[in-house]
């Protein structure tokens, strides 16, 4: 049985929505609470079980790479503080998996950054998790794609449901239903209109993928800003072989890569803090608007 053994994070857009923070740092970096947006997005692809992550970076991400390496002059600091909680944590978050860190060359879209990693993820199933948005679920949403895929041997992209008028924003999905939360995706359709959606799931966020992929991405032609899409694969793609879709169990979508699901993310986090839960939650309670 085929496993899932390795994961891809494209972490090289420009984060053009939230200048002029972006300006001089990733948004993949953007806090939420304590915690920069990639480090969740990892943890989830760690608790999944996957010890292999190749990161698409460009050249102004340097600080990614930074942040997932072991901070000697920082860790020897803490140690001399007996700040030994901080130590373990910084240390833990080098320890999450094996990166491999590559940068973006050639085409622009979203596909692109897959392309790039081909001669690391090899002819093998391997899974795709954008590095500026992720799914809280419980179990993690990877880990509940990953069983599927364990169980059908085929491509699996997340979902979730969405209102009918917020179809606009999404890719969502015309599918064949199988068993429970799972269906067989015919096509992705992206930002229909309400009247347009055929269904009210949004495949977006997570994908795990065959290697069948590759060669359906290099056949790909650029639209016309010269950009490839990772849907227009995923749609040739099943034409050709069965793709699932996994409506994620117990699941919130925190969209980081806007300014609103941004602020929503730190407020919802905040609320679950250990350390600021109880504060907070009395400062908004009695916050005055």
């Amino acid at each position: 049985m085929l496993k899932i053994r390795k994961a891809v994070i494209p972490a090289a857009g420009y984060g053009t929505r939230f200048l002029p923070a972006t300006k001089a740092q990733p948004k993949e970096m953007l806090p939420v609470v304590d915690k920069p947006i990639i480090q969740y997005v990892v943890e989830e692809i760690a608790a999944a079980g996957i010890k292999d992550i190749v990161i698409v970076t460009g050249w102004q991400k340097r600080s990614i790479e930074d942040h997932f390496d072991y901070p000697f002059e920082l860790e020897k600091r803490l140690e001399e503080a007996g700040k030994i909680k901080e130590l373990k944590e910084v240390r833990r978050i080098a320890e999450l998996a094996n990166f491999i860190f590559i940068r973006q060359k050639g085409r622009y879209g979203n596909a692109a950054p897959v392309i790039n990693a081909e001669h690391l993820v090899g002819n093998e199933p391997f899974a795709v998790v954008w590095g500026d948005e992720f799914i809280y679920a419980n179990p993690p949403r990877l880990k509940q794609m990953i069983n599927v895929f364990n169980k059908y041997q085929c491509s699996v992209i997340s979902a979730v449901k969405v209102k009918k008028e917020e179809a606009y924003r999404y890719g969502i999905a015309r599918v064949k239903p199988m068993r429970g939360n799972i269906c067989r995706i015919l096509e992705i359709v992206e930002k229909p209109t309400p009247e347009e959606a055929p269904s009210l799931l949004a495949t977006h966020g997570a994908y795990i993928l065959t290697p069948a992929i590759f060669k359906i991405l290099r056949s790909l032609k650029p639209s016309k800003n010269g950009e490839i899409w990772l849907v227009d694969a995923i749609n040739k793609l099943a034409k050709k072989e069965k793709v699932l879709c996994c409506l994620i169990k117990n699941a919130t979508y925190y969209d980081t890569g806007n300014k609103f699901g941004y602020l929503r993310a730190n407020i919802e986090f905040g609320l679950r803090h250990p350390e600021i839960k109880k504060e907070f939650r009395e400062y908004l309670k009695n916050k005055k608007l």
